[in-house]
């Protein structure tokens, strides 16, 4: 990754690959630096932040890795700066609420996908890429917990490729949200909404395309209709990789059983849930992990080049 930079916009701060990539209208693909600061253990990290990257290269795009740092957003990190993310503790995970204080405090912070889009849009990228969404919680008819994810995706003219919904999630009160929020949802040669670690929600994507020039065709569409947001494309992890639906469903009752006699609630329940799970598993979640951030970045970068193309042959 190249040092360079360029300033474009007051609040960004983007590295020349990055900046050359869209002056020249070549593909882009946004990242998020959560998954760096608060995924896994030093040196993993860093080696799946590098390997994501190099699945949106050879794909056909440039990684636009986003993060916060001296009062403005990065986009392009450089691999010293994915190494300080790595190795610092207490970097704030942002999310599009959380924008404002960090930018005026000038600390490091890093990007979740509301954050991550709200950059990328700045920046004028038109896809980003991350493993899963946030979404509707369980139980949220009484916590009115519900991710800032889904309200960001009506504001962010952003394509966000992803294999669907945490499956920590209420899956199918997440999609009646994106629905009621007008988002449109994907799936991209699968036929069900898929659950983060599991190939299938038990619910069916509201559309079906088999060809990512199509989807790339209904991202201008829907944006030239006027449309202030972006949409939900999903495609799920890879069989080999994925993790059985029923035993994931067990293993999230008995640690939502066991959060509530904890009191764990608010920001705290998602990391409680997701170590319960990762604990269950044995560490299998952590390899699911790995492997759909990969893979939905290929998609991703996939999607920026057809995007791309169909833009630049559109009359």
């Amino acid at each position: 990754m190249p040092g360079g930079r360029k300033k474009v916009h007051s609040l960004l701060e983007i590295s020349d690959e990055v900046a050359d990539a869209l002056t020249g209208k070549r593909p882009v693909v946004a990242l998020e630096s959560t998954v760096i600061a608060h995924g896994m253990a030093y040196p993993g990290n860093v080696e799946t932040a590098l390997s994501i990257e190099k699945a949106v290269r050879d794909a056909g795009a440039v990684p636009a890795t986003i993060g916060l740092a001296r009062g403005r957003f990065v986009v392009g990190m450089t691999e010293d700066q994915v190494e300080e993310f790595a190795t610092s503790t207490g970097i704030p995970k942002v999310s599009s609420r959380d924008i404002g204080p960090v930018l005026a405090g000038g600390g490091l912070g890093a990007t979740t996908v509301a954050s991550s889009i709200v950059a990328a849009d700045l920046a004028g990228i038109p896809v980003f890429s991350t493993a899963g969404i946030g979404g509707v919680h369980r139980g949220a008819q009484q916590t009115l917990d519900i991710s800032a994810d889904l309200v960001q995706f009506t504001r962010s003219k952003v394509a966000v490729v992803c294999a669907g919904a945490k499956s920590i999630l209420d899956l199918g009160l997440t999609l009646e949200y994106l629905e009621t929020l007008g988002v449109p949802v994907i799936g991209y040669q699968c036929d069900d909404f898929p659950a983060f670690y599991c190939r299938s929600s038990g619910f069916p994507n509201p559309q079906r395309m088999d060809r990512l020039d199509t989807v790339a065709a209904t991202m201008r569409a829907h944006w030239a209709a006027g449309m202030a947001g972006g949409a939900l494309v999903t495609h799920p992890i890879a069989e080999p990789d994925a993790l059985d639906g029923a035993q994931m469903e067990t293993v999230i009752a008995d640690a939502l059983d066991a959060a509530e006699a904890a009191g764990v609630r608010g920001p705290a329940i998602t990391p409680y849930l997701m170590k319960a799970v990762s604990q269950a598993t044995e560490g299998r979640s952590a390899t699911a992990n790995r492997a759909v951030l990969i893979s939905t970045a290929r998609v991703a970068g996939e999607l920026a080049v057809a995007y791309a193309r169909h833009t630049t042959d559109a009359p």
